[in-house]
């Protein structure tokens, strides 16, 4: 098995996996690495469709459990009063309708990973059995009147905010500083904007594989109205609309004549204003500075169709100051769409 975890190739399925080159991106790939040999348990948080599960999936492969079963389970999904029993398992005659024993999923996982995803949709109780798990490493089916002892690694993820969550007395703190002992933060697509025509290739190159003999490709001009867009579904709705493009593609060549109308005119989907408080907890000015000029970079470039030059002098800066700023906001890939000139 530690063999396995040795191989050479093992490095490049997690960049094929987690596609990109923007800073956020290059440090989470280095930050599954280093965590993925251990046995800590890991609390991955991000927006909807960021790929919360493909990051879960990596650390475990990249594990010395990567022989075991990975098993993913939404709490969201599944219905409070069925999700003690889907994860703890049942004895027979526990309730009505259990016709049987039933193992649960975290038995199911033993010596593997289990992958909880919204985990703060599971309710409070629920949350106190869990916590018994992570401590000790028992489970006690519904209705049983001993424990069994399982080896599983636990990963949780949410897409909300679940120190506000216990805050509000809606989570339990001992799981979550239980839960999080290696937090890891999955950047939206909006923050790392140079990787969208990079995402964009990917989704192409393995429709290409699925329809041997069609070659497809994204004109410039449509590429900058991907790149434009926010992306409020993150990595899930890209991969979603590149697919529905290569449908309506009656061409080789994706352009503007089918993109959604929101897409063609750069629209988005309404943001909030910066708006900002000064509370004594104080604020990160660095911060809101980088998200102002990565906005205004963004619509310089939207509105130039993705011409360096010209969307510097729009900006009223230098050249080299706005690539420098263009690099550091990580909003577009160089590469992708350039004027042809160099910085």
């Amino acid at each position: 098995m530690q063999a396995k975890f040795a191989e050479p190739e093992t490095p490049f399925a997690v960049e094929r996996a987690l596609v990109g080159a923007h800073p956020a991106i290059v440090k989470l790939r280095a930050l599954i690495e280093r965590v993925a040999p251990t046995e800590v348990t890991v609390l991955i948080t991000g927006e909807s469709g960021t790929g919360k599960e493909v990051v879960a999936q990596a650390i475990h492969t990249l594990s010395p459990r990567s022989l075991q079963p990975f098993v993913p389970v939404n709490c969201a999904a599944i219905p409070h009063d069925l999700l003690e029993s889907e994860m703890f398992g049942h004895e027979r005659g526990a309730f009505t309708g259990a016709a049987g024993s039933r193992h649960g999923l975290l038995a199911t996982a033993d010596r593997g990973t289990i992958f909880l995803d919204e985990i703060g949709e599971m309710p409070n109780g629920l949350q106190a059995k869990l916590l018994r798990v992570l401590e000790d490493g028992v489970v006690r089916p519904v209705g049983a009147d001993r424990a069994t002892r399982v080896n599983v690694r636990v990963i949780a993820a949410s897409n909300v905010d679940l120190a506000e969550a216990v805050a509000k007395g809606a989570f339990r703190e001992d799981l979550f500083y239980r839960l999080q002992v290696v937090p890891i933060v999955i950047a939206p697509v909006r923050e790392r904007r140079s990787d969208i025509p990079l995402l964009t290739e990917h989704f192409l190159e393995r429709i290409r594989g699925h329809t041997p003999g069609r070659e497809i490709a994204i004109s410039r001009e449509a590429m900058v109205a991907l790149w434009s867009y926010d992306w409020p579904g993150n990595v899930r709705e890209l991969e979603n609309m590149v697919e529905r493009l290569a449908i309506l593609c009656e061409g080789s060549i994706i352009d503007t004549s089918i993109l959604p109308e929101n897409l063609v005119a750069g629209a988005r989907p309404a943001r909030a204003p910066i708006a900002v408080k000064l509370s004594d907890g104080g604020v990160n000015l660095n911060n809101l500075v980088r998200e102002l000029e990565g906005r205004l970079i963004n619509d310089a470039l939207r509105q130039t169709g993705g011409n360096k030059q010209a969307a510097a002098r729009l900006l009223g800066l230098k050249r080299t100051t706005f690539s420098a700023k263009l690099r550091r906001c990580g909003v577009i890939a160089p590469a992708a769409l350039d004027d042809g000139e160099e910085d």
